[in-house]
């Protein structure tokens, strides 16, 4: 028996879901998700201290999200398939080309994930102005599939 589609935002199967968020409300947000709805961003990479310091849990296989855009909106729905922690020097090629931000090498995808993780913006949601990351800082790498686009 196969499962009944989503009928929209306000379905109480998606309500229920926790929610799901790339980045910061703005252009990077709106730029992850649409990436996401695209199929082009499989995957996504979080700071294990950000999970620490917000008291969230770690994402975990088989748990579905209700994705939402810069307005707060809920566009989509995702399954997480696969998260691992490793240190930041441990991400490979594979993670950050699924990324969808296209990203051509590990060094590129770092590069742009250090500007946002040393951004004044993350490091006050860090609560440490200071926060710098290195080879050996504990990274989230979550993969996850499209599970249903609700724009």
């Amino acid at each position: 028996m196969s499962e009944q589609p989503y009928s929209g935002p306000d379905d109480p199967r998606v309500t229920a879901l926790p929610v799901g968020e790339f980045a910061f409300p703005g252009p990077l947000r709106d730029q992850l998700v649409a990436a996401v709805l695209s199929g082009a961003k499989t995957s996504t990479t979080g700071l294990l201290a950000d999970y620490e310091h917000a008291g969230d849990p770690l994402p975990r296989v088989g748990v579905r999200s209700a994705v939402i855009d810069s307005d707060g909106r809920v566009v989509a729905v995702t399954e997480t398939t696969d998260v691992r922690v490793v240190p930041l020097a441990g991400v490979d090629l594979r993670h950050a080309l699924d990324e969808g931000e296209g990203y051509a090498t590990v060094a590129e995808w770092r590069s742009g994930h250090e500007r946002f993780w040393h951004s004044d913006q993350m490091r006050a949601a860090l609560g440490d102005q200071g926060f710098t990351v290195d080879d050996s800082t504990p990274v989230v790498l979550e993969r996850f599939r499209l599970v249903a686009d609700l724009r």
